[in-house]
């Protein structure tokens, strides 16, 4: 025995997450032509039961008389059952396996199928108490043992005298009848157990709520799959990033909060208090003071490319992992640019414009094709890459710019300066960040140097084009037309007005940030950065992390995952094994990087070590973050 302690726990919505009595009568009533009624009967006089107005035991009696299950029926509902254990209890099979022998399951229902269920995790039959039906010679059930103590009223406070556990004993479930157990003094505390169905009224008479099996093992500090309970872990999700980030954190139990707008610094100083993840796009800016309030916060997620709007700097300082999409919403970007060119190119927008207004123009002047036309690329990576591939399977010539050596593709040709592109291009597109260095690139000399019918577009940053010298070089006619989707100010949400001096000009498409707004993007960019976020928090991992080191890290199969996040200085790895030498710790594997801010210490050892390795690795000097995983 692992210590003195029991546990004692319920079956159905807690172990499962149905009722199984009513899932073996869908099973049952399968055929029948009254079969909803007879549910709905089942229904009502479980709900009696629990209101009070009938006895458990006459509840019992009159549900079980309305069908009458066969051992084939009870094979396929286990059949069933096991593929609807409660998501914490299978994630930690391993403590049932341990522990298999404090552990009881005390159910009302029956152990005809509990028990089958529950032995995969390693308990016994003879620690399961519940119901047990009576069966006839052809294997159909004729009613159930009424001598049972579980079958009659206040039958798991019954069951719990008659076991007399020599011990302390901690109890879990989701109804009235578990908690009794406490209520008899039979249990020195009783959890509430939300994370299937939550009675307002039984987590009032409860010692703790559990939002799951996870926070209970926590609380009694026994072996689990979480090192820390995703419940007590908050997540902030804003500016209406798509609803599979929110499905897929929930999923694994954090405490999820989301928002379809951005938010100013002042309210995003109350709301980042107590949050572990942050997610946001474009228009919310993670300030230092905004980070400073952070308390709790490990990582932050650009759900777009950009993250000009967070202070990587002050994130770094304060051990933050950031995390963006620089690949998932590529293709959409690439997609519209195309769109814009074609129709910039043909004045369809205009047109399209006109017609709406009954004007009915049909010329060719200043229409043509894309065929043939040089396409100036200002950047390079992901986005203007792609979108030259694409370009050129359309008949376009494409040259690019970069500040950094790029190996070209396909037949495009790399200019030495942005001048030499300028004078080429019969379209410019710009696709870099949104650093500094980047603001006002393109101003009023770098729209004299471009060719008079030159199309320009930017769906990179706002900052990076003089809005004032695009204004103008469109009013003189300078360049033919232009394609804007990003704006140096943009409105908070989609309730706030849109002002720009761009508006009203011909020829001129503008959009609302929406050139990587597609649903296939959105959904990629959802997966890919709540996957990267939730490996760097569940496992350390910092593979394409824009501020921290990048370690792809193995998963931990076993012992425990220490991790050091510190100032980038001399000496940190040997304090690091000094300790662990000192304090006689095996160490499975150990990971360093380092970048010139900080340094990342992964240290994989045995599960066995004191609280006091904890303590002298956190105060080792120029420490910015600890943390445990297992």
């Amino acid at each position: 025995m692992k210590n003195n302690h029991f546990y004692v726990i319920d079956f159905d919505t807690t172990f499962v997450t149905v009722d199984a009595l009513e899932e073996l009568a869908r099973i049952v009533l399968k055929s029948r032509p009254d079969r909803n009624g007879l549910l709905d009967r089942i229904k009502h006089l479980t709900q009696l039961e629990k209101e009070g107005e009938i006895s458990y035991q006459d509840s019992l009696a009159q549900r079980t008389s309305l069908f009458f299950p066969n051992r084939k029926h009870i094979k396929t509902l286990v059949t069933a059952l096991n593929k609807q254990i409660s998501p914490s209890f299978a994630r930690n099979k391993h403590f049932f396996k341990e522990y298999s022998e404090q552990i009881y399951i005390v159910s009302s229902g029956f152990k005809e199928y509990i028990a089958p269920v529950v032995a995969t995790y390693g308990i016994s039959e003879s620690h399961v108490l519940a119901n047990t039906f009576i069966f006839d010679d052809n294997g159909d059930a004729i009613g159930y043992d009424e001598n049972n103590l579980l079958s009659q009223n206040q039958g798991k406070v019954k069951a719990m005298q008659a076991l007399r556990l020599q011990g302390e004993v901690y109890a879990i479930g989701s109804r009235y009848s578990d908690y009794q157990i406490k209520e008899r003094g039979l249990a020195k505390s009783f959890f509430a157990y939300t994370e299937n169905v939550r009675r307002e009224g039984l987590v009032k008479l409860a010692d703790y709520e559990a939002p799951d099996f996870d926070e209970f093992l926590y609380r009694l500090k026994l072996p689990r799959s979480q090192s820390y309970p995703k419940s007590r872990m908050k997540v902030l999700l804003l500016e209406k990033i798509d609803q599979r980030a929110a499905e897929y954190y929930e999923k694994q139990g954090y405490d999820v909060k989301t928002y379809d707008r951005a938010m100013g610094e002042e309210e995003l100083i109350n709301e980042i208090k107590n949050v572990s993840i942050i997610g946001i796009r474009s228009k919310t800016e993670l300030t230092e003071e905004v980070l400073n309030n952070a308390n709790r916060l490990l990582s932050i997620g650009a759900f777009c490319i950009g993250t000009n709007q967070i202070n990587l700097e002050a994130a770094t300082r304060k051990g933050i992992a950031v995390f963006n999409a620089p690949y998932s919403n590529t293709r959409s970007v690439v997609e519209l640019t195309i769109g814009e060119i074609i129709m910039l190119s043909r004045d369809v927008f205009d047109k399209s414009q006109k017609m709406h207004r009954g004007v009915w123009e049909k010329s060719a002047d200043g229409s043509r094709e894309i065929r043939g036309k040089k396409l100036g690329l200002i950047g390079y990576g992901n986005i203007g890459s792609q979108l030259s591939v694409l370009a050129e399977s359309l008949g376009l010539d494409v040259y690019f710019y970069d500040i950094v050596d790029k190996l070209a593709l396909g037949n495009a040709k790399a200019c030495r300066s942005l001048d030499e592109l300028l004078e080429i291009a019969d379209i410019v597109s710009v696709h870099v960040d949104g650093r500094k260095s980047n603001n006002n690139i393109i101003s009023t000399p770098e729209f004299k140097m471009m060719k008079q019918d030159a199309i320009f577009i930017n769906a990179s940053r706002g900052s990076v084009v003089d809005l004032k010298a695009l204004v103008k070089a469109l009013k003189d006619k300078t360049i033919k037309g232009a394609a804007v989707d990003v704006f140096p100010e943009e409105p908070k949400s989609n309730r706030d007005p849109f002002v720009s001096e761009l508006q009203g000009l011909p020829n001129v498409i503008l959009t609302p940030h929406i050139a990587g707004s597609t649903i296939e993007a959105q959904q990629n960019i959802a997966d890919f950065v709540s996957n990267k976020l939730s490996n760097y928090v569940d496992n350390g991992d910092t593979t394409l992390s824009v501020n921290f080191p990048n370690i792809n890290l193995p998963t931990l199969l076993s012992g425990h995952r220490l991790i050091h996040v510190h100032q980038n200085v001399p000496g940190i790895l040997a304090r690091i094994n000094s300790i662990m030498a000192n304090n006689n710790l095996n160490i499975i594997g150990q990971y360093l990087k380092t970048n010139e801010e900080i340094g990342y210490v992964i240290t994989d050892v045995s599960s066995t070590y004191s609280d006091k390795v904890v303590q002298e690795l956190v105060s080792i000097p120029n420490t910015i973050k600890f943390r445990v995983l297992f």
